[in-house]
């Protein structure tokens, strides 16, 4: 079988961006993937401003405490000051523009307003509460790279620049099928036989939140011919295909001969719990993913290999699993593959599901993340593991 970080590093050895680039506004632009380096136009701040309300000046005027200084301006932010006059003090306001002429500014809980002066009663250190030009950024700096995917933050340091339309890659269309003739929709009668087809909102839903664009081409049924005209036509409308289901080597499992004939497959076998079986091949040029049927095979393995797959496929340069530490709250004995076990976090740790079986779906929906336990280690209470919060996905 192949280990875990080798089937992801056999995926990403094949893989190219499969999208273009376009333009869009800067207020559309949560959750897409840069295109190109930023590069910041302007310095930010665009001049010295003040952190504090209080008293600008210049620190060598002082003397003591019994000193008035002259106030020679009022400078609200958004103002234009005028240069500091020699031996005067400007109130100013946080943000505003600190004068040429005035180096420090002194909050104003250490003065006291006299007439149409003020007095320092409490001397502030050189340069005090003054933000430097360009202390939060500098034009010409690198402020984000190509293949970031934005976050909030990041659209906010991009307004600060004035930018507003940035280029991004397409999002990648992501064909979503399931096969079985056992499968029904959620809202159609079941009959016996059957089974609700969750595999199906699984997959669309976890690949919108990724930000892709989902083709759903719904559900498939074990038939050669249906299996043919339905992998042909999601390489026509789709950048990346991926299945749940009938990649095994059974005699109602046809979607390894189908593929095959269309363009290539591989079956591989990884070492992973759960999801041992897994499919990767081409349709037509178009890149195919075959994740095994039960529930949560199909969850685990979307999750630990193909995203970095599809990540790398949108055109994404962060492609590492976020993993975090926490204390296990249980023992569980090592396997022979690499586990990803359903846990939820508490107050005190970590608590494993009572059933790791993999066409247990509750158990996805009772934990908000996946404990990684790696080939042969054994876990005891108390013990540090790796933890993969769901939220991080």
């Amino acid at each position: 079988m192949l280990s875990v970080d080798e089937a992801i590093g056999r995926l990403l050895k094949g893989c190219d961006r499969r999208v273009g680039t376009e333009q869009i506004e800067l207020m559309s632009g949560l959750g897409r993937i840069l295109a190109e380096d930023m590069i910041a136009p302007i310095d930010v701040p665009p001049a010295a401003n003040s952190a504090m309300d209080g008293y600008a000046f210049r620190f060598d005027d002082w003397r003591d405490e019994s000193q008035v200084i002259a106030l020679s301006q009022r400078i609200t932010a958004g103002s234009v000051p005028s240069h500091l006059a020699e031996g005067t003090a400007a109130r100013i306001f946080t943000g505003a523009e600190v004068p040429e002429g005035a180096d420090t500014v002194v909050m104003q809980e250490h003065c006291e307003a006299v007439d149409d002066g003020v007095r320092i009663q409490k001397r502030p250190s050189r340069g005090a509460n003054v933000r430097p030009r360009g202390q939060d950024i500098s034009a010409g700096q690198k402020i984000l790279s190509a293949g970031h995917r934005l976050r909030p933050q990041d659209l906010g340091l991009l307004a600060s620049q004035g930018i507003s339309v940035i280029n991004v890659f397409r999002r990648l269309r992501v064909a979503v099928l399931s096969t079985g003739d056992e499968l029904v929709d959620p809202g159609t009668p079941i009959q016996p036989g059957q089974i609700y087809n969750s595999n199906r909102y699984t997959m669309n839903c976890q690949l919108t939140a990724w930000g892709f664009e989902v083709v759903d081409m719904g559900v498939i049924r074990d038939d050669p011919a249906l299996i043919r005209n339905g992998f042909s036509q999601a390489a026509e409308q789709a950048d990346v295909i991926l299945s749940s289901g009938g990649v095994s080597v059974g005699e109602e499992d046809h979607v390894k001969d189908v593929v095959e004939s269309l363009g290539s497959i591989d079956l591989w076998r990884i070492a992973i719990k759960p999801g041992k079986p897994f499919a990767f091949g081409q349709v037509g040029g178009t890149p195919f993913l075959g994740l095994p049927g039960n529930p949560v095979s199909v969850f685990v393995t979307l999750l630990i290999v193909g995203r970095p797959y599809l990540f790398c496929c949108q055109g994404q340069a962060d492609r590492r699993l976020p993993v975090q530490l926490g204390h296990a709250r249980f023992d569980q004995q090592g396997s022979t593959r690499e586990c990803y076990l359903r846990v939820r976090s508490t107050g005190d740790g970590l608590q494993l599901f009572d059933s790791q079986s993999s066409g247990v779906l509750f158990s996805t929906s009772w934990g908000d993340g996946l404990v990684r336990q790696k080939v042969g280690q054994d876990i005891a209470q108390g013990d540090l593991v790796e933890f993969i919060p769901y939220a991080a996905l």
